[in-house]
């Protein structure tokens, strides 16, 4: 089923530090299906979608929004980081126009980019190069 996650940062992003993420639980994975982020601010500002392996820092956890309110989520979302985690793969970087409301919206074809089971699996939002910014988000899974 889908679920989704959405809001404003709580941190500014750095190289190590998300944003926002999307850790699986003990038992369950899911598969990220689409990822926008946008500017809050009139400063260009680079953003990336990374893979995190392990669990360490994230923020408080988010509410979850099911497509289909019959099948609640399994994976959980976390707000702003508060230490930097561990960086493996990079999927997507772009940097966002100086523009408030300027973004990027990343999908990821039929099968979506798979976080397998277990709570160190994540993928995260940060910003890879420069001063980081607030921006807004969302992520779409599939559980």
């Amino acid at each position: 089923m889908r679920h989704s996650i959405a809001g404003r940062a709580t941190v500014v992003g750095t190289a190590a530090r998300a944003m926002a993420s999307l850790f699986a639980i003990a038992s369950v994975g899911g598969k990220l299906r689409e990822v926008g982020v946008f500017n809050t601010t009139a400063v260009a500002v680079a953003v990336a979608l990374v893979r995190f392996t392990n669990a360490t820092g994230v923020g408080a956890g988010l509410t979850e929004a099911n497509y289909d309110q019959a099948n609640p989520a399994q994976c959980t979302g976390f707000a702003g980081h508060t230490a930097d985690g561990a960086i493996g793969e990079v999927f997507r970087q772009a940097t966002l126009g100086g523009v408030i409301g300027s973004g990027i919206i990343w999908t990821f074809g039929d099968s979506g980019i798979l976080i397998p089971v277990g709570t160190a699996n994540g993928l995260g939002i940060i910003c890879p190069t420069g001063t980081g910014q607030i921006c807004d988000y969302h992520m779409d899974w599939d559980d």
